[in-house]
Parts: structure tokens; C-alpha cells; sequence
């Protein structure tokens, strides 16, 4: 269910006070194929690494089995919507920019400029049909297929994990998917969140490092455009502190 995502959210303390992370099983990095990497799908540019940021450091690493296999990575948009007031910035301007970040953080994340798509769906209007088609064509038995979570409560966010999951079934990958907005509208224990499925990805400090250093690399959205208030950071402190916890969240089929 698509959801405003408007005013604080709900406070960072609150998720660090709360016990139930702390008994989520763990998931297990092994048993992959290192033939067949996971493929990682963001609806924008940033969505990858804030909330898989760490992983995909971890599988750049090595860790778990089909060492050094990595992750691949489509962005579905160009995020060109993210500051549609700008009066600095024209759409296309912020495609290419956002773009140019992305390459950045998942450099920084271990990612190398040919394991990035960009599949260059527009900004609030992703085609689930073609994107269903496209990552199908991706996709095979086993893979693990990491995207939004298709109840976050951003349009795109759960047009994307839609189109994943249907795509997960016609290959027999793996769906993982993870929660982006979820952080800034649910509450601990909310009965509309499946937390009955959820795993824990425990980072590593250097997993951390790059995580941080990635999110960083996305100065359109972390940091004001320009003065006037339609130029203001998307993601302010207090939306990145739900993204510097020493776990990762992904909800398992």
C-alpha cells in the first residue's frame, strides 16, 4: 500500500531500543553459485546501498561461498523525480548526476562499472510489465534476486519488488527483499511489516566503512541542492541514521 512519506518518521532510538532484531535468524551467505552472483535491483539510485549497501560489500569480499562472485547491480530509474521543484537542477541534470553518483558508491562498495544496469525506466512511472521481462531474462534458478520489499510504501519501491517476485517465479530465484521507507512509517512490532520473515545481515566493521563511504558518494540527495526549499536533502540525518545500524534487514520467502 502506497504511503505519504511525510514529516520525521518514526525515530531511529526507537528501532535501536527494540529486542526483536537481536533474535532474527541470521542469514547465511553460503550455498551461492559463483557462477551466478546475486543481482541486486534498485528502483533509484541509493536504494542498493542503503538498504544492501553492506552486502554487497560483504560479497565483494568474498564472504560466504563463491568468494569474490560480488553482486550485480540494475537500477531501474535514473531517480531524475527526486527534487522535482529544483531551481538548479533540470531533470535530465539530475539523471546524469545521480547516475555518476551511483558509479561512485558501488565503487566504493566493490562494484565494477560493468556489473552496473541502468535500465532507464522513469522516475514514478516504472512499466512493471517490461521490467517483469527484463529481469526474467536476468534471473535464473537459485539466483538471488535483493530489491525493495514491495510494501514499503514507496510507488516505486513496490512496483519494483512486484515485478521481482514475478520474475522470481517464472526462474526459481530467490527473492530477498529489503525495506527502505518502511524505517520512516512503521513502528516496532507493526502488524503490517512481516517480521516473521525477516533475517539479520550482520556487517562486518569494513562492510560498515564502505557502506558509509557509499552513501556519501550521493551528495544530490544527502545534502541540500540550493537554498530553496524544493532543493532540500531527500535524506536527511535523520533518515541516514536508519541505514548506519550494524545489521541489514531482508525479509526471506
Amino acid at each position: 500500500m502506497v504511503r505519504p512519506i511525510v514529516g520525521a518518521g518514526t525515530d531511529e532510538r526507537a528501532w535501536r531500543a527494540w529486542p526483536a532484531p537481536a533474535t532474527w535468524p541470521v542469514l547465511s551467505l553460503d550455498g551461492r553459485a559463483p557462477t551466478a552472483p546475486p543481482l541486486v535491483v534498485a528502483p533509484h539510485p541509493d536504494d542498493e546501498v542503503l538498504g544492501v549497501g553492506g552486502l554487497v560489500a560483504m560479497l565483494a569480499a568474498g564472504a560466504g561461498a563463491g568468494a569474490g562472485a560480488g553482486a550485480e547491480i540494475a537500477v531501474v530509474t535514473d531517480g531524475e523525480a527526486s527534487h522535482p521543484g529544483s531551481t538548479v537542477h533540470t531533470p535530465a541534470e539530475l539523471a546524469a548526476i545521480r547516475r555518476a553518483e551511483t558509479a561512485t558508491a558501488c565503487g566504493l562498495l566493490g562494484v565494477a562499472p560493468a556489473a552496473i544496469a541502468h535500465l532507464g525506466h522513469p522516475d514514478g512511472a516504472v512499466d512493471e510489465t517490461a521490467l517483469t521481462d527484463a529481469l526474467t531474462a536476468r534471473l535464473a534458478p537459485g539466483r538471488w534476486c535483493v530489491t525493495t520489499w514491495h510494501g514499503d510504501g514507496h510507488p516505486d519501491h513496490e512496483a519494483v519488488g512486484r515485478a521481482a517476485a514475478v520474475a522470481c517465479l517464472r526462474t526459481g530465484a530467490t527473492l530477498l527483499e529489503f525495506p527502505v521507507w518502511t524505517w520512516h512509517w512503521a513502528e516496532p512490532d507493526d502488524p503490517e511489516v512481516p517480521w516473521h520473515r525477516a533475517r539479520r545481515i550482520d556487517l562486518t566493521e569494513a562492510a560498515r566503512s564502505a557502506k558509509r563511504a557509499a552513501i556519501d558518494a550521493f551528495r544530490s540527495q544527502i545534502r541540500p541542492l540550493g537554498p530553496a526549499p524544493a532543493d532540500a536533502a531527500i535524506l536527511p540525518p535523520n533518515v541516514l541514521a536508519r541505514f548506519a545500524r550494524p545489521y541489514e534487514t531482508v525479509f526471506v520467502p
